[in-house]
């Protein structure tokens, strides 16, 4: 739904972290309409297999919009197999040129187990410095709060969830209600 028809359409936090071997991708369940709570159960990651390569994806903004990136990017990879960042700069390239596809609004993060990159309408395909990286209205409170963890005893999945609540009980926007993906290569 485009944010022109609804323009306060608001949710969403996803975090991508990696360590010890392996990327988990989190996302809480919200998404409100202005100061109203829409659905609280929305499952805004999910589980790639283009070619029988296992991707994660997470999912900012639109989820229309996102489900098409979505199709495309599994496009790219089944054009490009095991080529996780080719087909990421390919899904960007295209982002960034057409004209159809510029009026998109969403983010993507996207993991094999091994790299980890978000995705953007800009055409920027970025990987973080911090094995850390953070979308959404609540993104850089799960950001911050996750790279204040890195250091810790605790486990890729078990950051990404602390993050996660941490951003639950800043962001109105974020909930508590998360769907977490683990994918190690």
């Amino acid at each position: 739904m485009a944010s022109e028809q609804f323009p306060g359409w608001h949710g969403t936090t996803i975090i991508g972290v990696r360590k010890g071997g392996e990327v988990v991708i989190a996302g809480d369940g919200q998404v409100s309409l202005g100061q109203t709570v829409i659905k609280g159960t929305a499952r805004k990651v999910r589980r790639l297999s283009p070619g029988g390569i296992d991707i994660v994806a997470g999912f900012a903004g639109s989820t229309a919009d996102a489900f098409a990136l979505l199709e495309r990017l599994e496009t790219k990879l089944e054009a490009t197999p095991g080529q996780l960042q080719r087909a990421c700069v390919e899904l960007a390239k295209d982002w960034r040129t057409d004209k159809y596809l510029q009026k998109l609004e969403a983010m993507l993060i996207v993991t094999d187990g091994a790299e980890l990159y978000v995705i953007t309408g800009a055409g920027d395909v970025l990987e973080p410095e911090h094995d850390v990286t953070a979308i959404g209205s609540g993104g850089n409170y799960a950001l911050a709060a996750a790279r204040g963890m890195m250091e810790s005893d605790r486990s890729a999945e078990q950051i990404a969830r602390d993050a996660m609540a941490i951003a639950a009980d800043i962001c109105v926007y974020t909930n508590g209600n998360l769907t977490v993906e683990t994918i190690a290569k």
